[in-house]
């Protein structure tokens, strides 16, 4: 298992490129990659920073949450699973709300957890090979505490169907619903994003951050979710984890069969 499961770097332009690096896991979260990612944006806080390029290492961008860890915190304390629901919210709302754009490169899967973190990005561009899919249902559980970014990037009608169906879908697909901006050839996604990059730059750093501010204020979707809402959705989002269905769906996961979801 690689050591460091999230890696950050920092040019002499102010440009951060923050890395998760768990790629024999397709870069899955777990509680690592949390606190990685939280570090991260701890150290970089006290950095002139000007732009946020987030990547995945490996051939996949993301792959939603690492649903052994998941099964391992599950028959844990209720206590213990809201606080991994805390953590997990926290680090998506850490990077929603930087006061610098984020750039998301996005290549391969990008699974579950992994749309509500490009979600909370303000530039995506996905390469031509990438596949997206909310796939919480799947296992018994919800995306309660990306839900509200997820409204705000492809709207609710959009949220009905693929977070209720959890179907795959492709990166025209992505673009046509907004959940991403630009689609390009894998090996132009790193150029794509140099380009959005540049530009950025080009502008006023605090006319950014206050457009940046304004716009979520503005907006009448998930961005504009206070904190006691975001709290609730954090207890819905651990409490659901220990349900019969989330312990059904994530054995059916670990044993590679279809969930057998029983009505009554």
């Amino acid at each position: 298992m690689t050591a460091n499961p999230v890696l950050w770097e920092l040019d002499s332009r102010g440009v951060a490129t923050v890395t998760l690096n768990r790629p024999e896991v397709n870069n899955a979260y777990d509680a690592g990659l949390i606190q990685g990612v939280l570090a991260a944006m701890d150290d970089l806080g006290g950095k002139p920073l000007r732009v946020v390029v987030l990547k995945g290492n490996g051939r996949h961008f993301q792959a939603g949450a690492d649903l052994k860890w998941i099964n391992g915190v599950r028959p844990q304390s209720p206590a213990a699973n809201e606080a991994a629901s805390r953590a997990t919210f926290e680090a998506v709302q850490r990077l929603n709300r930087l006061p610098v754009p984020t750039v998301a490169l996005v290549q391969g899967g990008c699974f579950g957890g992994g749309t509500g973190v490009i979600s909370a990005c303000d530039v995506v561009i996905a390469a031509d090979n990438a596949m997206f899919s909310i796939t919480e249902v799947r296992w018994g559980l919800t995306a309660a505490i990306i839900i509200p970014q997820l409204c705000d990037a492809i709207g609710t009608r959009q949220v009905r169907r693929y977070a209720l169906t959890g179907e795959r879908f492709d990166a025209a697909d992505a673009r046509r619903i907004g959940l991403v901006h630009e689609v390009v050839p894998l090996a132009e996604l790193d150029a794509a994003g140099a380009k959005v990059v540049e530009q950025l730059l080009a502008n006023a750093p605090e006319a950014l951050a206050e457009t940046k501010r304004l716009a979520m204020e503005s907006s009448f979707g998930g961005m504009a979710v206070d904190d006691a809402a975001y709290d609730r959705l954090v207890k819905l989002h651990s409490a659901r984890r220990q349900t019969t269905e989330a312990a059904e769906g994530l054995a059916s996961f670990a044993e590679k069969r279809a969930g057998r979801w029983d009505p009554t």
